[in-house]
């Protein structure tokens, strides 16, 4: 399965942030059965970053800190909360990046994609809110119909599609 490079849904959205070293971590992604897209490269000098495809077809990037750290996300409402790969193989994904950092992930969830036959991994980014319900009505006051509800581990959940693909999960929070 292959990923549609170039699609901002699909690409980047998994930063592993590694401490040690872009180039030993990319090689290890590879061992793991990833593809190498962009070798790892100095983003001047704020640190080292490639980019890959991991062995189920998701994109991703990993990044080395230097003057760079990453952004501080407060756990508040409306801030991005975990990452979500819906894949066609969870656990064969979940391994890989466990693998990939030497240790289980922490702050991203693999969960299987709904439907009939495979689909085309897909990063989403969690949002929890306050009131789930106003933002379902603000997204359709702004002419969003892409609004989505399901059911993902005993939490009421809806997917929101901006006009550029990107598709966020938005969660009661502490629900």
């Amino acid at each position: 399965m292959t990923s549609r490079l170039g699609s901002l849904n699909e690409f980047c959205w998994m930063d592993l942030k590694t401490r040690d070293n872009v180039d030993r971590r990319a090689e290890a992604a590879t061992v793991n059965g990833a593809r190498l897209v962009v070798p790892p490269f100095d983003a001047g000098d704020q640190g080292r970053v490639a980019a890959l495809i991991d062995p189920v077809g998701a994109a991703f990037s990993l990044w080395q800190p230097r003057r760079f750290t990453g952004w501080k996300v407060p756990r508040i409402a409306g801030a991005p909360q975990r990452m979500i790969l819906a894949c066609d193989q969870p656990d064969k994904a979940r391994h890989f990046y466990g693998q990939t950092n030497g240790t289980p992930p922490t702050s991203a969830d693999f969960i299987a994609t709904r439907g009939p036959g495979p689909s085309a991994p897909q990063w989403e980014l969690a949002v929890d809110v306050d009131d789930l319900d106003s933002v379902v009505t603000r997204a359709r006051d702004h002419g969003h119909g892409s609004v989505t509800w399901c059911e993902e581990t005993d939490r009421r959940v809806v997917r929101l599609s901006s006009p550029e693909g990107l598709t966020f999960q938005v969660r009661r929070r502490g629900q």
